[in-house]
């Protein structure tokens, strides 16, 4: 019953993340140049347009529910269901657009709900919360992911690729904050993570904010959506310790999350190098 609770939090969650994620994008671009080396200008500018405020209240809103899943099943299990969310963000971002679905997009919306039914036949096995972790292997990989998402920042600036390379910088602070989450829900002194889940969502949202204006929704947000789920996935098996069943629901529980990996790919891969042409940094 706990786990099914958790599969629902995370569902809800999802959905109401990914429509904020359209919500910001469409108020990101109608304002000034955004730029992280005007933080206090950038950061007024974002919080006094009411447009993009409501976006991330919804966006809040579904953080909160993520964390609430998190205390009920482990990491991996609420980041399988979670990554799925992609399919919300393509259908939301092509209705909004007053467009079709290429068939590269739906074949990833595809993938990543078929990816989400195998999940969901697959918990009949049960899940466990795994082991906490030692503290000193959470701290390198979360040190490690951010030194990936700055490498990634400069690497985007070089190759012209600025929507691309702050989508995957922002999922990679994301990720950080998202495993900060969990471990800060355990409580004691690991609350204390809870200043690497202020700095990474904090950074995660600034990334994406100023990517917004150098591509589309789908492309900067997928690419996000894509290392948010991926990563702390990895991180619930490598640190934390989280199992998967074993037999043929373990191997399910794999399929599962290579089909909502494979679809995400798919609907964020960018239809256009030039969409992210634009240094805004």
């Amino acid at each position: 019953m706990q786990t099914a609770i958790a599969l629902l939090l995370a569902l809800a969650s999802t959905t109401l993340t990914n429509i904020a994620y359209l919500r910001e994008h469409d108020a990101a671009a109608k304002l000034p140049v955004l730029s992280m080396r005007r933080p206090l200008h950038s950061a007024h500018v974002l919080l006094t347009d009411r447009s993009w405020m409501l976006g991330f209240a919804m966006e809040s809103g579904g953080f909160l529910l993520y964390a609430a899943a998190l205390a009920l099943a482990s990491l991996a299990l609420v980041q399988s269901v979670v990554a799925g969310g992609i399919g919300v963000l393509a259908f939301a971002s092509a209705r909004l657009g007053h467009r079709q679905l290429s068939r590269r997009e739906l074949g990833g919306v595809l993938l990543s709900v078929l990816g989400l039914v195998a999940l969901g036949i697959s918990l009949a096995g049960g899940t466990s919360k795994g082991e906490s972790g030692a503290t000193i292997d959470i701290l390198l990989w979360l040190g490690l992911t951010a030194l990936v998402a700055l490498v990634l920042l400069v690497a985007g600036r070089r190759l012209n690729q600025v929507a691309v390379a702050y989508g995957l910088a922002g999922g990679l602070f994301f990720s950080i904050g998202d495993v900060a989450t969990k471990v800060a829900t355990e409580g004691g002194a690991r609350a204390a993570f809870v200043v690497a889940l202020i700095v990474g969502y904090t950074l995660g949202t600034a990334l994406l904010q100023i990517g917004y204006q150098a591509g589309s929704a789908l492309t900067v947000a997928g690419l996000a959506t894509l290392l948010t789920n991926a990563v702390p996935i990895a991180a619930g098996t490598i640190v934390l310790h989280e199992p998967v069943p074993g037999g043929a629901l373990g191997g399910l529980r794999v399929l599962a999350f290579a089909a909502v990996t494979v679809g995400a790919v798919l609907l964020a891969r960018p239809a256009k190098p030039s969409e992210a042409s634009v240094d805004r940094t």
